[in-house]
Formats: structure tokens, sequence, C-alpha cells
């Protein structure tokens, strides 16, 4: 069976493609530094790349390439670059195609460390970067400049789940040959595709969704094009942000039942959301999954659900909200997201906090706003969680 035309299950379990000769149902952990050669033709070969050999984990792995291969087939992608972090990702695209004198347009709510290596490192070398409202597509066009090298857009936003118009965006970036990377972490390939929407390299934190079980930090970046990948990969082997083989191990375990714990942490979301809009110490609620949502019909065109993260502000403010905060007792107070355990969390003095007050203010991230991301638990015991610690603010 060809597995191109296979179902998302069937991907999530089967891809990869690496057989192991002993026989493992599961792709092993090839725990090596090195690859030894069957001749010195046969390395030089592999150098050279005439041979597909492996030659040092920094340059390629087993268990690495299987879960590159595996992502890889789930976005729709030519291929998949495994890195030791989100971060890792992150800069390895920037890296690419950010140098001395060019220019990217960034989406403003964006994960706080994305944002603030562009405005405290990168200027160092000669970058420049402008952040906008991405769900505004005059604004994208209002930023490009002459040297603009890169659009980078996170839909749905974090933390404020703004969703921008991923098609739309990339019809303005590739009538001037700008490329179009989207961070798709919130909503895995589960939810949403970016490459089938015109995007030319979508990234993810696996530490979130696709690992799902708050035990790894890794990243993964994904191009359409066989050109986009020579471009990357040799920057993320020779910046060394190489993942593990035993990180790559977990992240693939966790990966295959992707689809059952964001199908079971969505429906537990929609019943929290729902539970936070009609609550009346809430005063404002943003999920891509409610009808009050500014691109609601956008979403449902985007993504093939609303996903598992909620933003909310409560009546009173910050005051308010750590005192929720302080008061849950199911759900962690900890930052990261999609993981099987509900997590809440304030992205003003946590995530964000980084971010110049004028920086956060544009972007949304107002002191008032609190971050959930609704776990796999019993949706009775959330709410009640949520209602028991409401009832303290």
């Amino acid at each position: 069976m060809n597995l191109k035309e296979a179902g998302f299950n069937s991907k999530l379990i089967h891809s990869g493609g690496i057989k192991d000769p002993l026989g493992s149902a599961v792709t092993p952990i090839y725990q090596t530094s090195t690859f030894s050669f069957e001749s010195a033709a046969h390395g030089a070969k592999c150098f050279t790349g005439e041979s597909d050999g492996y030659i040092y984990t920094r340059i390629g792995n087993p268990t690495i390439m299987d879960l590159e291969r595996t992502v890889a087939d789930l976005e729709n992608g030519f291929g998949g670059i495994a890195t030791s972090s989100g971060m890792g990702a992150v800069n390895t695209v920037y890296m690419a195609y950010l140098g001395q004198g060019s220019h990217v347009v960034c989406t403003q709510a964006v994960y706080g460390p994305s944002r603030s290596v562009l405005e405290t490192i990168y200027p160092r070398f000669g970058v420049e970067a402008t952040f906008v409202n991405t769900a505004d597509l005059s604004e994208i066009e209002n930023a490009i400049q002459d040297n603009t090298k890169l659009i980078y857009l996170e839909t749905p936003a974090n933390p404020t789940m703004q969703i921008t118009d991923i098609v739309a965006v990339c019809k303005i970036a590739h009538k001037r040959n700008i490329p179009v990377c989207v961070d798709n972490t919130f909503c895995s390939p589960y939810l949403q595709k970016p490459l089938d929407l015109g995007a030319d390299i979508v990234l993810h934190s696996m530490t979130k969704f696709i690992n799902g079980h708050a035990d790894i930090v890794a990243g993964m970046i994904v191009t359409k094009t066989e050109a986009d990948f020579k471009k990357l990969r040799p920057i993320m082997i020779n910046l060394g942000c190489n993942m593990d083989p035993n990180q790559a191990f977990l992240t693939r375990r966790g990966l295959k039942t992707l689809a059952i714990r964001i199908e079971r942490a969505q429906a537990n979301c929609i019943k929290v959301a729902d539970y936070l809009e009609n609550h009346p110490k809430v005063a404002w609620i943003n999920y891509p999954g409610l009808k009050s949502h500014p691109q609601y019909e956008l979403g449902l065109r985007q993504m093939s659900g609303p996903g598992a993260m909620i933003s909310f502000g409560l009546k009173g403010g910050f005051k308010a909200g750590e005192a929720m905060m302080n008061n849950v007792q199911l759900a962690l107070l900890a930052v990261s997201l999609g993981g099987i355990e509900t997590l809440i969390q304030h992205p003003a003095s946590m995530t964000h906090s980084k971010l110049t007050k004028e920086g956060k203010e544009k972007a949304g991230i107002t002191d008032e706003l609190v971050r959930l991301s609704v776990g796999i638990e019993d949706v009775e015991d959330i709410i009640k969680d949520l209602d028991q610690a409401l009832g303290k603010v």
C-alpha cells in the first residue's frame, strides 16, 4: 500500500520507512555518535552524497530520520529537518533566509522568544524586523520592503488566538518572491496544513502537541520543495542544533497518538470555552470554536478543528487572573502547552515577559490575558477545577 495515499492515522503509525535489519516493530534508538563505513570508497560516497549511508549523528541518524520523514508526510512536504528544540527550528529558518541588510515581516503576537531574538540578537547582524497584525492584510502589504526576505506567521497566534489567512498572505508574498514560513505548533498537522495552503516552510515546537507528554523538548522544520530543504538542512547541521536519537524515539512514540489526543483535548476545550464564555467573571474569551471569535469563519475554512487552546481575560484584570491561577488544583500552573495535562499561565509576566510594554500592547498581550491549554482529563473535572478557582476571585 502507498502510504502517501493512506489516511492520517495510518501515516501516524506507519510512516517513516526506516527498516530495522533485525525486524524490530519500531525504529530502534540508534544511540551512536558515528557510523562505520563498508570501505574507504563507501565513506567517500557518503560524504559526497552519492550514497545514502550515515556518517555522524549531527548530520543524520536513522531514528531521527524516521521522525523527519513521518512529520514531512503528515504535512505533505518534501522533507523534514529535526532540531533539538522549537527555537532551534526557528533560528535555523531565520539564519537560512535572513542576513546583513535583510528584513522580515512577522506576526505581532508570536511565541515570545521567536520575537525577542529578532528584537535583541539579529539586529546585531544587520537584520531588521517589522511586527504587524497579520490578520490585517493591508498591514502586511504596507510592511513589505524591497529587502524583505521572509514573512513569518504564527496562526493561531500565541497567546491571543488570532488567525491569519495563510492563502491570502502567500499570494501577497509570492508576487514578490518572498517565502512564507508558518509556525504550526498550536494546530499540528492534524488540524492545519500550511504547505497545502501555499506556505513554503512550516515549523513546529514538537515539545507541544506532536509529542504531547511534556517529557521532551524538540523542533521540526518541513519544506514544500527540495530547494528550500537543501537551503535549510546545512544551516541546522552547521549550527549544531540537531536532535538526539533518544529524543527522536520518544517524540515518534508520542506522535502515534496525536489524532486521538487532539480529538479528546479539543472536545474538552469546546465545553470549557462554552463554560468560560458564559461565566459572569470572564470579561472576554478568544477561542476559534466560538462564533464570537473575530476570525471564526476563516478558522472553519483553514483549520479542520478549533484546537485545544484558549485565551481569556477576567473582570478585575491581572489581580483576578493571579487569584485564579493561584487556586487551580487539577490544572498545572506552568508554561508550555499541548500535553495531556491542562496547563494555565500568564503570558505577560511569563512566556512573553521579555517583550516591551509597547510591544505587548500592540500584540494584544494584555495584563489580564490568561492562556489555557486544555488537556485530556475528564472534562467535568477540568470545569469543576476552573469553577472553584474562579470562586476565589
